[in-house]
């Protein structure tokens, strides 16, 4: 499944990110997404809104406070509840097998949400994103726009990433 969503500012960002962590975690808790690990990769480029897009995930999540990419410590993990959130910024990584030393395998166990930021630098040891969202930078939409539009093309790779689409997005 495929969605396709404009982000006329940051505040739409932070809904869409919001919409999609909402909406995992109630098909989490009612037991309709079968999978206890779930993963999003984030894909574009420098200043496209991928932290941003993570900064509203996780605050919908319950994660309090400033949330910053881990730009040089690769991962960022966050308990809420009996879930783990781990986000990845992969942006500074030269080779995915840096990244089996961090102990990247132990991020994808029972209980997890992975918020994975340039997964294009480690795919050959990433398993497959339940969701991927590539956010692109547009031109202007009108003169009053101060900032270009971004769009966000969201895609589901597994059942559960379909199951969270479309609950999503069924208004």
């Amino acid at each position: 499944m495929k969605q396709q969503i404009q982000l006329i500012d940051e505040d739409a960002t932070l809904q869409l990110a919001t919409r999609l962590a909402k909406s995992l975690l109630v098909l989490q808790a009612d037991g309709k997404i079968d999978r206890k690990v779930f993963s999003l990769f984030l894909r574009g480029d420098l200043g496209a809104g991928k932290t941003t897009f993570t900064r509203g995930f996780l605050h919908a999540c319950g994660v309090e406070g400033v949330v910053k990419s881990p730009t040089y410590t690769l991962v960022e993990p966050y308990q809420i509840d009996t879930i783990t959130l781990y986000h990845f910024d992969l942006y500074r990584l030269g080779d995915p097998e840096e990244l089996e030393f961090t102990g990247v395998r132990d991020c994808f166990e029972e209980d997890a949400i992975c918020l994975i930021e340039w997964p294009e630098k480690a795919e050959s040891v990433l398993p497959v994103a339940d969701i991927e969202c590539s956010i692109t930078i547009e031109a202007h939409i009108d003169a009053q726009q101060t900032a270009p539009a971004r769009v966000c093309a969201i895609t589901s790779n597994t059942d559960s990433g379909e199951q969270l689409m479309l609950h999503a997005f069924s208004d």
